[in-house]
Parts: C-alpha cells; structure tokens; sequence
C-alpha cells in the first residue's frame, strides 16, 4: 500500500485505514485499484503524519475508517464510505438511501457494529488468533446477508410491496449465496475464478460442492429433457399472460393463485431447469432446484430433496446439523422447519403487512406431518411409501397451502405485481 502523499495536485483524497487488521488490509487490497483510478491514495492510519494532520490520539484514529480529502475536509466512518461512493456510479441507490435520516442513523450504527467485530478492533488477534479466525469467518460469511436484508428492509416504505419481496427474497438469496459459496471455498481453495462467479451470478442454485467441484463430469441432457423444461416454461407464461385474465373481475383471489402458479412455473420448474441443462451441457454438475415434487411418495422425500433443493442443502447443512448437536432429531428438525416459517414470513407476510403466523403454522405443520410420518402408527399406515404415502403427501403440502400464500398476500402483493407485467 502506498503510505506517502505524492503529486498532491492530482490526488483527491487519501483513504485511511488499520493497518494492524487483516480485514481492512485484504478490503484495501481488493479496493486499492478502484481507488488509484479515481486519484485517491490509500494511506495507514498509523503513517505519521496522519496523527499530526488530523490532531487526535492513536486511539481515536484506529476507531473507524477516514477519508482525508485535499480540501482539507474529514470525515469518518459510515460518513467516509458514503463520500467516497460519490466516484463510484453503481452506489447511486445507496446515497440515495442515505439522504433519508432514518437510512442514515442506519448506515451509522450498522458500520459502528462491524467496526467492533473487526479482528484487532480489541487486539483479540495478537492474544487469541484461532477464536478471533474464527470470529473473523463468521463475520465475513454473515455480513453480506445482514446487509442485503437490512437494504431490503429500507425499501419497504418506498416501493410497491411486490418490489419490497422481491428485493427481500434476492437479498435472502445473495447472502445464502455467498455463505454456501464460502464454506466450499474452505474446503477447495483452489476453486477458478470463471467457475467461482459462474456459481455466483448465473445460477440459482446452492449446491455448492456439486456445482463447484470438478471430478463429476455430468451426462448430456437428453432432447426430452430439453423439450419438457421448454414446456413447462411456456405453461407457465400461458398461465401468467392468458388464463389469468379469464378468472377476473368476479374471481380475484382465483386469478392471483393462477398467476402465482404461472409464476412458479416459469421460473422455478421451466427457466431454473433450462438453465442447469445449459449447465451440464457445459460439462458442469449442476442439479435442478426442482426433481419433479409430484413423484414423491413421501413428505421425507419431498422436503428431502424433491422441492426447492437449493434451500434444502442450506438449511440441513446450516440449520438442521448444528441444531442436531444441541438436541434431539425430531426437535431439531422441528425447529428448522420453523425457521423456514419465519423466512417466509419476511418475504411473504411483511410485503403483504398482514397474514403474520400463517407461514410459520404452514411449516410447522409440515414439520408434525414428517413426524407422524415416522411414528410407528405413521408406518403401521403406510405413511410414508407408495400410494397412501403420495396421497399423504399431496394433502399436507398443497391442502394448507392457502396458510402460506394467504388471501393478504395474494391480494396485496401478487395481483399488483401481475398488473405490473401486464398479466391483468
């Protein structure tokens, strides 16, 4: 890093940081280019003349991150990151967000709390260092999730409620992401940087080791498997943009859940197919989200791997083992499906600002079902196999499903965002 001010006529400012902590060493590495080109220098804070330019202790100094322009103007912290976002053209909407003085005392206390969980922000990495890694993976593996959904949440009061779901199931999503993307860059340092953002920006799913790994070659998709996923695209989009229209005025709540399919349709079992295939034809394992859920003979089978395969990896890895440590299987397993509750809950009853519990009842009712699934009396009924077991199946996911897509959602957020595309 460069630690002198040099042709001080051209550079606009000196970006000032810890140098005793390796978070903000590798976050100056991956910016420092960034900020060469639009003639800032990155400079430590412990460089000395820093302390004599600004007038304060070495204590004071290392609290946050500084931002020294040539004006002669300071400033510090979440302050400092939002001036310097003013060269950068992406961060628009931030700044944006950052005049409303709600968002800001936001920004303020949510950079005050990563200031206090850096690595040496105590000096715990030159006492403890394997607690204060760990520490420091947490944070880096958390921080994206709890940005993205803390931006989502400041857009509720100033976007239609279709839009606030939308940014809070792609702020979900991206944070799950990159935590799934993390725990596989551990175990496989070696991973490509086509293959890494390929994983990250171009699919949906969270099967990280599969996807990333590199000793399964897939087998070519067949034309019949190409055919099908293009048809269930096309049933989708017919849904969406014609048999809507047939069910409105008299049936609104029927034309929202005929859209809603058409929706899931599209994307979910047509384009996120479409897109592993491409995938595979590449030569990447890439699994399907969705492995036909109505085959399922059972509820194991159906929430263990048939329906929404990109959360199930999550949350068995993230959520069901370690609360396996704490607890029996069955509360355990309980639990999870709660929290899979709560998470539709935000992207469902918060948008829609009505239908709170349902979600969660829905889930936990799911979470019952497995249960009675595997009790003894489940097995003495066959529960969990062949005809019974699909009938069972079929009626405990889709007979509640009005709890979890309720009419409030339904009414408030769907039938808008069909308007919005112009299905209605």
């Amino acid at each position: 890093m460069s630690t002198e001010i040099t042709d001080k006529e051209k550079v606009k400012g000196w970006v000032l940081y810890d140098a005793h902590c390796p978070w903000c060493l590798r976050l100056a590495g991956w910016f420092e280019k960034g900020l060469t080109s639009r003639h800032f220098e990155l400079v430590p804070l412990q460089a000395p003349w820093v302390h004599a330019r600004l007038g304060m202790t070495e204590a004071e100094l290392l609290t946050e991150i500084r931002l020294l322009q040539a004006d002669g103007r300071a400033f510090g912290g979440a302050e400092a990151l939002l001036e310097i976002s003013r060269h950068y053209r992406l961060a628009w909407p931030v700044r944006q967000l950052a005049r409303v003085p709600v968002v800001l005392r936001g920004f303020r206390a949510l950079y005050r709390w990563v200031a206090r969980m850096r690595p040496c922000a105590d000096g715990a990495c030159a006492l403890n260092p394997p607690a204060n890694n760990r520490r420091n993976h947490w944070l880096a593996d958390l921080l994206p999730l709890t940005l993205l959904m803390m931006l989502a949440l400041l857009t509720r009061a100033m976007v239609p409620a279709w839009v606030f779901m939308w940014a809070m199931a792609f702020g979900m999503f991206g944070g799950c992401k990159w935590l799934t993307y993390r725990e596989a860059r551990r175990r496989d340092p070696a991973i490509g940087r086509a293959r890494k953002w390929a994983y990250l920006l171009a699919w949906p799913g969270m099967g990280a080791a599969a996807f990333l790994g590199r000793k399964i070659i897939p087998a070519k998709p067949t034309r019949t498997e190409w055919v099908w996923a293009f048809g269930k695209t096309m049933l989708g989009a017919g849904l969406l943009w014609g048999a809507v229209r047939t069910a409105l005025p008299a049936y609104p709540l029927l034309a929202g859940w005929i859209g809603m399919i058409g929706a899931i349709l599209v994307l979910h079992f047509g384009t996120f197919d479409l897109i592993a295939l491409g995938w595979r034809q590449s030569g990447v394992n890439a699994v399907p989200i969705m492995q036909n859920p109505l085959h399922a003979k059972s509820l194991a089978e159906f929430w263990g791997g048939r329906w929404n395969a990109a959360f199930n990896e999550l949350a068995f890895g993230h959520a069901y083992r370690p609360l396996r440590r704490l607890t029996t299987p069955a509360v355990a397993m309980l639990l999870v499906f709660g929290l899979s509750g709560i998470i539709h809950e935000l992207v469902i009853s918060l948008p829609a600002r009505g239908g709170y519990g349902l979600p969660t009842a829905y889930f936990l009712l799911q979470g019952l079902g497995l249960m009675l699934e595997r009790s003894r009396f489940g097995c003495w009924l066959g529960l969990g196999q062949g005809g019974r077991g699909w009938l069972f199946t079929v009626g405990i996911t889709a007979g509640p499903a009005f709890w979890l897509f309720h009419p409030k959602f339904i009414k408030n957020v769907i039938l808008p965002m069909l308007q919005a595309i112009g299905a209605i």
